[in-house]
Protein backbone atom coordinates (compact mmCIF):
# COMPACT_ATOMS: atom_id res chain seq x y z
CA UNK A 1 0.00 0.00 0.00
CA UNK A 2 1.39 3.94 -1.29
CA UNK A 3 1.35 6.24 1.26
CA UNK A 4 0.14 9.04 0.51
CA UNK A 5 -0.50 12.92 1.78
CA UNK A 6 -3.10 14.08 0.59
CA UNK A 7 -1.45 18.03 0.66
CA UNK A 8 1.33 16.67 -1.05
CA UNK A 9 -0.53 14.88 -4.06
CA UNK A 10 -0.46 17.62 -6.36
CA UNK A 11 2.28 17.80 -9.07
CA UNK A 12 2.84 14.23 -8.05
CA UNK A 13 4.38 11.78 -10.14
CA UNK A 14 2.75 7.56 -10.76
CA UNK A 15 3.01 4.93 -13.24
CA UNK A 16 0.34 2.92 -14.03
CA UNK A 17 1.03 -1.35 -13.38
CA UNK A 18 -1.55 -1.86 -16.96
CA UNK A 19 -1.16 0.52 -19.09
CA UNK A 20 -4.01 1.58 -21.06
CA UNK A 21 -3.43 3.39 -24.47
CA UNK A 22 0.26 3.30 -24.67
CA UNK A 23 -0.34 5.86 -21.45
CA UNK A 24 1.74 4.34 -18.72
CA UNK A 25 3.09 7.71 -16.60
CA UNK A 26 1.40 10.14 -14.66
CA UNK A 27 0.64 13.26 -12.36
CA UNK A 28 -1.19 14.98 -10.56
CA UNK A 29 -2.69 17.92 -12.24
CA UNK A 30 -5.15 19.14 -9.67
CA UNK A 31 -6.65 18.29 -6.61
CA UNK A 32 -9.16 20.40 -4.87
CA UNK A 33 -9.97 20.49 -1.04
CA UNK A 34 -13.54 21.38 0.26
CA UNK A 35 -13.61 23.83 3.56
CA UNK A 36 -12.44 20.73 6.31
CA UNK A 37 -9.42 20.68 4.22
CA UNK A 38 -10.47 17.42 3.26
CA UNK A 39 -9.43 16.29 -1.19
CA UNK A 40 -13.47 16.67 -2.88
CA UNK A 41 -11.48 16.35 -6.36
CA UNK A 42 -8.67 15.01 -7.99
CA UNK A 43 -7.32 14.99 -11.75
CA UNK A 44 -4.43 13.07 -13.21
CA UNK A 45 -2.61 13.86 -16.52
CA UNK A 46 -0.98 11.52 -18.66
CA UNK A 47 2.44 12.82 -19.94
CA UNK A 48 3.10 11.26 -23.35
CA UNK A 49 -1.12 12.69 -24.32
CA UNK A 50 -1.76 15.03 -21.79
CA UNK A 51 -5.26 13.40 -21.43
CA UNK A 52 -6.64 14.36 -17.81
CA UNK A 53 -8.94 11.95 -16.06
CA UNK A 54 -10.91 12.62 -12.59
CA UNK A 55 -9.61 10.31 -10.21
CA UNK A 56 -10.55 8.54 -6.41
CA UNK A 57 -7.04 9.64 -4.76
CA UNK A 58 -7.78 7.06 -2.58
CA UNK A 59 -6.91 4.77 -5.46
CA UNK A 60 -3.47 5.50 -5.75
CA UNK A 61 -3.08 3.92 -2.18
CA UNK A 62 -3.13 -0.10 -4.25
CA UNK A 63 -0.39 -0.66 -5.63
CA UNK A 64 -1.59 -3.67 -8.05
CA UNK A 65 -2.76 -0.64 -9.94
CA UNK A 66 -0.48 2.13 -9.13
CA UNK A 67 3.48 3.16 -8.25
CA UNK A 68 4.98 6.05 -6.96
CA UNK A 69 7.06 7.85 -8.97
CA UNK A 70 7.84 6.90 -12.48
CA UNK A 71 9.11 3.39 -13.47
Amino acid sequence: MNQLNPKKLLNSKWTAVQPSQSEKHFRISEVEFDEEGVVSACSIEAVISNNVYAIVWQDLKDTERWLQGWK
